[in-house]
């Protein structure tokens, strides 16, 4: 089975409804809770695109140059829900889903998709006419995706690493870092490829636990701000954040 299938979908079988990533923007002030089944639905959204708009199959390559955001958990798990192999150079890939400011990092891509990074999922106004807009391609997008082609467990799924051996390091990193399944973990780290991924976010759904990801820290004088949000939201593991 593919990255998604095997870490997503046991979350959406059972308590899809309980909160999966929480989202804090503190350079905007803006803050969105995404239930499972609502990150499941993003996912679903971008593998749908993917195969129906792209003919995207197993072993296909995906540029993601985002940050950690809710919308690139969804970019992210529905590029492996279908197959691809996700990759950080745009250079002969089918899709690169960039910054909707920065959309010359797509460049070399087949297609280019601008991505909002918005709160609410808005769209990228005043796009040149060879750039997507994400949110306006997948949002009509169906909410349930079924693969066309089984995913093998030896397919490239990031850089170099297969299905098998991302689904393997995601739990390895759920360990070390003490993370279990009722945990709410907050995390200061950047979803750089290929371990900020896997130790920001794949571990986190391998271990079943939920995110609190923070980002647009002030480059100093976080101490009462990180304090406010273990309280507020009842941290028990943390990722990266500063003392």
């Amino acid at each position: 089975m593919s990255v998604t299938a095997t870490l997503l979908s046991p979350l959406l079988t059972n308590g899809s409804a309980r909160p999966l990533i929480t989202h804090y923007d503190e350079a905007t002030g803006g803050r969105i809770e995404l239930s499972r089944a609502t990150v499941g639905n993003w996912a679903a959204k971008t593998a749908n695109w993917l195969t129906e708009e792209l003919d995207l199959e197993p072993g296909m390559s995906v540029a993601v140059r985002l940050p950690a955001h809710w919308q690139t958990a969804g970019i992210l798990l529905g590029a492996w829900w279908c197959g691809a192999r996700v990759t950080d150079s745009p250079a002969g890939a089918e899709a690169a889903f960039v910054p909707g400011q920065r959309v010359s990092e797509g460049s070399g891509a087949h297609t280019v998709v601008a991505v909002g990074l918005d709160a609410l999922g808005g769209s990228v106004a005043g796009l040149d006419d060879k750039v997507l807009d994400y949110a306006s391609e997948v949002r009509i997008r169906g909410d349930e995706f079924s693969p066309l082609l089984p995913v093998p467990g030896d397919t490239p799924a990031l850089l170099d690493s297969t299905v098998d051996e991302v689904i393997e390091a995601a739990r390895r990193s759920a360990a070390n870092s003490g993370i279990g399944e009722q945990d709410r973990v907050l995390s200061t780290l950047d979803w750089r490829l290929p371990d900020g991924a896997v130790d920001g976010l794949l571990a986190v759904l391998a271990a079943r636990a939920s995110l609190v990801q923070l980002t647009g820290l002030p480059d100093s004088g976080n101490t009462e701000l990180l304090d406010k949000r273990r309280s507020d939201e009842k941290i028990t593991v943390e990722l990266g954040a500063e003392s």
